[in-house]
């Protein structure tokens, strides 16, 4: 990439947008347009990281480190400089493209049946859950012809991994859920592997703007727990999907003193707990209050609901919670 395209893509990605696209959020405005916030980049307990939006560039008086949105793509993702290029090309070309692929996913929900009646199955049932979590469904064959009438080339459907390398839809027969910068496709089928996303990364915690407020937050696995948490009216809660919490995850979980309660798999096997008793200890690293909620075994917060269960016996395991 030459000078004049590295200097496009600079002016097409505003560091003060990407920054709020990572969680950053300024504390106090300061002259000439400036703002100062906490500092992404390391543990910071008072604003000491200034963005000059019109300049572009940022620099921390904490741990001394500044520059671009390049720069700043290279250590928030921890990455050298062509593989922080790569992000943001695709961060920059990819969001009104999974846009466009979730309201046609969208528009498909209600027309399909079998995607109702898997709904319903898995304790989603009202409209509001729905709206909130912007579900669709992906018949399958159908999208890449959507695409291409609204101007995308096969060559950005295939790159950016909704259409497969044959040219076919990549997701088919799978209830849809818009993540940011990805989707989560999960199969109604017995016959297609159960878990799908896109290539690239599966970004921050769900929803994490709607819950980093709460003092105490409830943190679970899959998207289908946090639909039956939900709507069940637990509001504070979180969804990591997968119980390995990547650097981002951590920094939002982190970013202020709270309470995690953590509602993994009651696996047969252990594996839900083993990995809930190892994020509990480095939350309490990290200098978090993290609460270990026991759900009977073989259950997963889902399926707890769907069951039976209500909320009043959820906020009782929520009250035996243990460290």
């Amino acid at each position: 990439m030459n000078r004049q395209a590295l200097d496009d893509l600079k002016h097409q990605i505003p560091l003060l947008g990407y920054l709020q696209a990572q969680d950053w959020h300024p504390s106090r405005p300061l002259r000439r347009g400036r703002w100062m916030g906490l500092c992404p980049l390391h543990r910071d307990h008072k604003p000491s990281f200034l963005v000059d939006p019109h300049h572009n560039l940022f620099y921390c008086y904490g741990c001394g480190r500044g520059g671009d949105v390049i720069r700043f793509a290279e250590l928030y993702h921890q990455v050298k400089f062509p593989q922080a290029l790569a992000l943001l090309c695709q961060w920059r070309g990819l969001a009104p493209l999974l846009q466009e692929a979730a309201r046609f996913y969208g528009i498909q929900l209600h027309r399909h049946s079998e995607a109702v009646a898997y709904l319903y199955q898995r304790g989603v049932r009202s409209p509001e859950l729905i709206e909130h979590m912007r579900i669709g469904y992906a018949p399958g064959g159908c999208l890449r012809g959507w695409l291409m009438q609204l101007g995308y080339s096969l060559e950005s459907l295939r790159h950016s991994g909704l259409v497969t390398g044959l040219g076919y839809d990549a997701y088919v027969r799978r209830i849809v859920f818009p993540l940011e910068g990805n989707l989560y496709g999960r199969s109604v089928s017995a016959a297609a592997p159960p878990h799908r996303f896109l290539p690239g990364e599966k970004g921050g915690l769900y929803a994490w703007e709607q819950v980093r407020q709460y003092p105490a937050v409830i943190l679970v696995e899959g998207l289908f727990d946090y639909a039956t948490l939900w709507e069940a009216g637990f509001h504070n809660v979180t969804c990591s999907l997968g119980t390995h919490l990547n650097a981002r995850q951590m920094r939002q979980l982190c970013d202020r003193p709270r309470t995690v309660y953590l509602a993994f798999d009651a696996d047969t096997n252990g594996s839900g707990q083993q990995a809930a008793q190892y994020l509990s200890l480095r939350l309490r690293q990290g200098g978090l209050m993290a609460r270990l909620v026991s759900l009977p075994e073989g259950h997963d917060p889902n399926s707890f609901f769907v069951s039976g269960g209500n909320a009043q016996q959820f906020h009782e395991l929520l009250e035996r919670a243990c460290p």
